[in-house]
């Protein structure tokens, strides 16, 4: 596992372990299909949300939210319609895509939850 790799698994068990303590339920981890990866589905009282982590290293790069442009977002929502489909019980539910965004800042590092980042 490379060391962008390592840090993306540990940026993501960060932002499962923040998003359980604000009263989230992680439904899937690492979802895959033919359109992507989600990162996290998890349950916000009766709404699946389609978490997307992103860390980013150094800002010179652009921030980790802005690194979900255009392209990653259609590739999300697709991603997301399969995994409805796949799981009908939760086709019905409200849905939406939130963004966890992690910047290495130092200890301890710095995450911004963004509810509702984009629309479907």
């Amino acid at each position: 596992m490379s060391d962008s790799q390592s840090s993306g698994r540990s940026a993501e068990a960060q932002a499962l372990d923040h998003l359980v303590r604000q009263g989230l339920r992680l439904l899937e981890r690492n979802w895959s299909c033919r359109s992507g990866e989600l990162d996290l589905v998890m349950l916000d009282g009766d709404t699946v949300v389609f978490v997307e982590v992103r860390y980013r290293r150094h800002a010179a790069w652009g921030g980790a939210l802005e690194s979900v442009d255009a392209r990653k977002r259609q590739k999300l929502i697709r991603a997301a319609q399969l995994f409805l489909q796949k799981e009908s019980r939760w086709a019905s539910s409200p849905c939406r895509f939130d963004v966890v965004a992690i910047a290495a800042t130092g200890q301890p590092q710095n995450l911004n939850w963004i509810r509702n980042a984009f629309d479907s």
